[in-house]
């Protein structure tokens, strides 16, 4: 690699390797293993079904023998850069944000519509484990493991079970959407058609505050409008109605990978009992209405603050 060509932007933190950009910002190329080799060649599969990602320009070693990928830019902005760079003292996402990464969400769902995938036994348990991280966080919170818990995640299959499968994302949210099109399609496989894009603003309620902005109640219902007016035109089905049984996977996969090993890291201790509550939270509402409501989640400080007056474990 010429080095006058590149620009470093920054270590890949799922897995080994790094991310340049080219010098005129048209390209990107990214450095890894077997995971990038296995992520190009699904981009390459899924672009020529229409799927608004970046085109793959070129793949190879490089000379100390590590894969490489280059791809075409999609912008030098998310829409979750966009978001922050765009807050004047207030919190809510801007409404240009969200109007854009609905688009983006129906570009993608009728992408996915057009292209069924027929289920096989076991296909919506094993999306389940994977994109809940279900072993992970049942050995990390062996209290969580129980007639309960299973209990619900088994409506969750029965609610999925009626929803065709597509190719998925698996970690889609505004920090991997740009006007363009979504990048960063490490964590593939099939999910349920609407399993990436429904919880994209809701999510951010699971990041406690941190990330600088929050979704008002108006924007997730128009942004949820958008994704449904895709979706009743491609299956005659809004996909809404499955998002708090995909919440209910989400809770999980924040909780995922969140039990500190160092005692001593009361910040990590607190934001993993954060998480635990959140879970708690989104079952106990949806055993008791059926739905999900991330509006009536505490922020992180919220919580602290409950932690110390003894209001939760």
């Amino acid at each position: 690699m010429n080095e006058k060509d590149w620009r470093f932007v920054k270590k890949r933190t799922a897995a080994g390797g790094a991310v340049y950009v080219s010098t005129d910002g048209t390209r990107y190329r990214r450095t890894g293993g077997d995971e990038l080799r296995a992520e190009a060649g699904f981009q390459r599969r899924i672009a020529n079904l229409g799927y608004p990602v970046p085109r793959i320009l070129q793949e190879g070693l490089t000379d100390d023998g590590h894969f490489y990928v280059v791809e075409e830019s999609l912008g030098e902005q998310t829409l979750h850069d966009r978001a922050v760079v765009s807050l004047d003292g207030g919190r809510n996402l801007p409404d240009d944000v969200v109007d854009t990464a609905g688009q983006v969400a129906a570009r993608l769902l009728r992408a996915q519509a057009a292209h069924l995938v027929q289920s096989t036994p076991g296909a919506l348990r094993q999306w389940l484990d994977s994109a809940g991280f279900t072993q992970n966080v049942f050995q990390e919170n062996p209290d969580l493991d129980n007639k309960r818990t299973h209990a619900a995640l088994d409506l969750v299959l029965e609610h999925a079970g009626a929803v065709p499968l597509v190719w998925g994302h698996l970690d889609y949210g505004l920090p991997n959407v740009l006007p363009a099109g979504v990048i960063d399609w490490q964590h593939h496989g099939l999910v349920p058609l609407g399993y990436d894009v429904l919880p994209a603003l809701e999510i951010i309620a699971f990041k406690g505050g941190n990330k600088g902005y929050t979704a008002s109640p108006a924007q997730r219902h128009r942004y949820l409008d958008l994704v449904d007016e895709a979706s009743l035109k491609a299956t005659g089905q809004p996909a809404s109605q499955n998002l708090s049984a995909y919440l209910l996977v989400k809770a999980l996969f924040f909780l995922a990978l969140m039990r500190p090993t160092d005692t001593a890291r009361t910040d990590k201790h607190l934001k993993w009992q954060y998480r635990r509550h959140l879970f708690t939270k989104g079952l106990e509402q949806h055993e008791r209405t059926g739905t999900v409501d991330t509006a009536l989640f505490p922020n992180l400080a919220e919580f602290a603050a409950g932690h110390r007056a003894g209001d939760h474990p």
